[in-house]
């Protein structure tokens, strides 16, 4: 599908450099500090959770970008045979804060991660770290979403509405690409009425009751039985899909396939269609497993 509004190559390129820099800030900021490594300040957004092996004191830290997630992951990855034969604990920790998610990133205290490539290309994670992909989500559209008519891509059409983001920067369709809309628009942030949510649900919710007149977001086929599918405007299409990223300083090949499986099943039930083309990235199948690499 071709759509009227399309954003060029330089918008990788800005985010890239954008990201770089904020890794080299905190590269910069880590070898000019004691060597002791400490865990972002993250613990009221903290789920901690524990293994059946109850003598084993080695930890298993996620970071994830919204506490939902986190509740959902926290019992199936405690209760997973493979990963209690390792680890004692489970800390998941959550935040789409993008400089708290390269804390994280950067230093390398996430075992396991949801990220997107070009945050762990401008890390250069995958080599400092042997971060490596477990599962990939396709590629999506991002649009804006009305109830009640189609969304304009004109500036004095979002000057008087009620508009939906998510709070935390790193999410493409509900904050990137929106906010470069209006930047093409030459559109005032400030002058906007944008209220920030931490989850697409809600902000479906708020279109839903009333509270929003538009948000940005992805369009889901379970969607329309709430919202008319005439009443949505493309912000971009063809973009990358999030991915999980296990750290393999060890060849840990048994653990990244049971992560595999277990997530797998953790997006397919959520029920939503999005995720039924998900890219695995390990083949389970025949021992010894293998990593398929990126391109299979």
């Amino acid at each position: 599908m071709k759509y009227n509004l399309k954003l060029s190559n330089n918008t990788t390129i800005v985010t890239v450099l954008f990201l770089s820099v904020l890794a080299c800030f905190y590269l910069a900021k880590q070898l000019n500090s004691p060597s002791v490594v400490v865990l972002p300040n993250l613990l009221e957004k903290h789920i901690q959770c524990q293994t059946r092996s109850v003598s084993n004191s080695q930890a298993f830290n996620v970071h994830v970008p919204v506490k939902k997630l986190a509740d959902t992951l926290a019992p199936k990855l405690c209760a997973d045979p493979v990963l209690a034969k390792q680890y004692g604990l489970v800390n998941i920790y959550w935040s789409g804060n993008l400089a708290e998610q390269i804390d994280f990133i950067a230093k390398g205290l996430a075992d396991l991660t949801l990220s997107k490539d070009n945050v762990m290309k401008a890390l250069m994670a995958e080599s400092t770290y042997s971060y490596r992909s477990v599962i990939g989500y396709p590629e999506y559209t991002a649009f804006f979403i009305s109830n009640r008519e189609k969304p304009k891509l004109e500036k004095a059409y979002f000057l008087d509405k009620k508009i939906g983001l998510l709070d935390y920067p790193t999410s493409r369709s509900g904050h990137i690409l929106p906010k470069q809309a209006f930047k093409a628009l030459d559109i005032d942030i400030d002058a906007l009425d944008i209220q920030y949510v931490t989850s697409h649900e809600i902000l479906r919710d708020k279109l839903s009751s009333g509270e929003l007149d538009i948000i940005a977001t992805y369009w889901n086929e379970e969607d329309e039985e709430y919202f008319s599918k005439n009443y949505i405007t493309p912000t971009g299409s063809n973009i990358s899909g999030s991915k999980w990223y296990l750290k393999m300083v060890n060849d840990n090949t048994e653990l990244a396939c049971s992560l595999q499986g277990l997530l797998h099943q953790v997006m397919k039930d959520t029920g939503s269609s999005y995720f039924d083309s998900i890219k695995q990235y390990w083949q389970c199948n025949v021992f010894p497993y293998e990593f398929l690499g990126e391109n299979e």
